[in-house]
């Protein structure tokens, strides 16, 4: 309403009043309000544009006031002039103005069932408001002697699609007869299945008797009023005759239409019967989903502790665990995992080429793609930049049913076996070097008499190589020469009886240095680390 004029816009209220009921509800937009007329709406909700219709006959005066000439209301305001505007003559519409005025018949539009649509020109000759009840059927309006041949017209017209043109008539109007000729033509609609009639008006330029010279007589009007109702007998004669065989076929139809609601009955009831059943089978379907139901609630409980129980596992064996999916996302993390990468719980769900990893000199990542493809589980041990040490294994990650889903770093802290070790080697260089310094020869025994290790003066006296000593029974040295039964029986008697002997003589020819005397001392040693017992082996040459 706002793009129109505020004259149109005054209009407008009162046609909307006009076609609501009593009662009823106009909305309109933000931007508009119902302007001069409080007197024809109350507001309901003046926020939202809300306005119920009051029972005023106002709106009707002002629509009903005549032609395009819309009547304000007496207490309205005049709206605003608006400034004139200079319009150009449109002579063709003018012309056609003129000739319907002048020369087009006075018209009556009607629907198929004869309802007044619109009227053109004075048709008050030949039609009038009918007594009783207000009505806009044409033939209930047309004057005396003009009913019978309309209605013929207009039933000709919608049954047979044929026209009626100049069909003269005598019209009764004030005691007397007046020739009128009338036509029934039909019209396209909007709609295709929407019938038009328009029927035209005019006075006959002659009477209708063939002898123009004699006037129209009392009895010649009886008589051609018996001869029209004959004609119109014959003619409800004929539409009684076609009414009958229309009911009759209804009555066939019916008949048909009767059986096939009986077998539509007995489907019903057929139905009926199979909906019951479904409506048992529904119900003992819900009993049971309402047992399932108690048993997933059952197991998402126990799921639920199941969880809680895998957390606390996790996060108390103090392994830091990563698990990735196939595209190397974060899926789920522990407490110690961030001892390796610096991860948080926001992290789930991030690459983890995204986070930065503590440790040095290992590209874990690449290592978890290489197992991802090959399926074979990589370990090794790492160090972080904190200077801890980590024994990092990467696993595929398998579900249930045996699919490859990702795989699982684990980081184990050894930085404490580390350390050990270290302290080991440590101790056992530093006593390796303190037998080094010894210039006596010396071996070193486990359980079996296999040499463990010998000193540098062992190798250089005998003359041996450490690749021929290590690890063979000391009576496969050199050429046999250890094989004393004698001393093999010394040696048996350290470890289990814990005993000891020194200043065993033994005389022999080696290969390699000759005829020697060599006095042999031995006693049991045990190992701190791992607890082995072995035998500490010494000899020196005898003086």
């Amino acid at each position: 309403m706002i793009y129109l004029e505020p004259e149109v816009q005054s209009r407008l209220i009162p046609a909307f009043h006009y076609a609501l009921k009593p009662g009823g509800v106009l909305f309109l937009s933000p931007s508009e309000s119902i302007g001069n007329y409080p007197d024809l709406f109350k507001p309901l909700d003046r926020k939202w544009k809300f306005y119920r219709a009051t029972g005023t006959l106002a709106s009707t005066r002002a629509v009903m006031s005549g032609g395009l000439v819309w009547t304000r209301h007496p207490d309205a305001k005049v709206a605003e002039e608006v400034a004139p505007k200079v319009r150009i003559t449109n002579f063709a519409e003018l012309t056609k103005r003129v000739l319907l005025q002048f020369y087009a018949p006075a018209s009556a539009l009607t629907d198929e069932k004869g309802t007044l649509l619109y009227v053109h020109g004075d048709t008050g000759r030949y039609l009038r408001p009918a007594p009783g009840q207000a009505t806009l059927n044409i033939i209930e309006m047309a004057r005396e002697g003009l009913q019978l041949h309309l209605r013929n017209a207009l039933q000709t017209a919608i049954d047979r699609n044929t026209n009626t043109l100049n069909h003269e008539v005598l019209l009764k109007s004030n005691d007397h007869f007046l020739p009128v000729i009338f036509s029934v033509r039909q019209l396209p609609g909007a709609d295709h299945r929407q019938k038009l009639l328009l029927i035209s008006f005019q006075d006959a330029p002659h009477p209708i008797s063939d002898k123009r010279s004699k006037p129209i007589t009392a009895g010649k009007v009886e008589l051609l009023r018996v001869e029209e109702l004959e004609r119109e007998l014959a003619y409800n004669k004929e539409n009684l005759q076609a009414t009958i065989e229309e009911q009759q076929a209804s009555n066939e139809e019916l008949k048909s239409t009767n059986e096939e609601l009986q077998s539509t009955n007995e489907e019903l009831q057929s139905t009926n019967e199979e909906l019951e059943t479904s409506r048992e089978e529904l119900q003992s379907v819900n009993e049971e989903l309402i047992t399932v139901n108690a048993e997933l609630q059952a197991k998402i409980e126990q799921l639920a502790i199941m969880q809680n129980d895998m957390k606390n596992l996790l996060d108390n064996v103090n392994i830091g665990t990563v698990f990735l999916d196939r595209q190397m996302r974060i899926k789920r993390i522990t407490r110690d995992a961030a001892q390796a990468y610096r991860l948080v719980a926001s992290d789930v769900g991030r690459s983890l080429s995204d986070i930065k990893t503590n440790i040095e000199g290992e590209d874990l990542l690449a290592e978890a793609r290489h197992v991802l493809d090959s399926l074979i589980p990589f370990e090794r041990e790492v160090r972080t930049s904190s200077g801890a040490w980590y024994l990092a294994r990467i696993l595929p990650y398998r579900t249930l049913d045996n699919m490859i889903d990702g795989v699982v770093l684990t980081f184990t802290d050894i930085s404490q076996r580390v350390i050990a070790e270290a302290a080991s080697n440590e101790a056992r260089e530093r006593a390796e070097a303190i037998v080094n310094t010894v210039r006596e020869p010396l071996l070193v025994l486990d359980g079996e008499l296999r040499v463990i290790s010998a000193s540098r003066s062992f190798y250089q006296y005998f003359r041996s190589r450490a690749e021929d000593t290590v690890g063979k029974r000391v009576y496969q040295l050199g050429n046999g020469q250890w094989d004393i039964p004698a001393l093999r029986e010394l040696l048996e008697n350290v470890l289990p009886n814990n005993h000891t002997f020194e200043g065993y003589r033994m005389e022999h020819d080696f290969p390699d240095i000759g005829d020697k005397q060599l006095v042999l001392n031995a006693r049991r040693i045990v190992g701190k680390v791992n607890g082995q017992a072995m035998i500490l082996l010494s000899m020196e040459e005898a003086k």
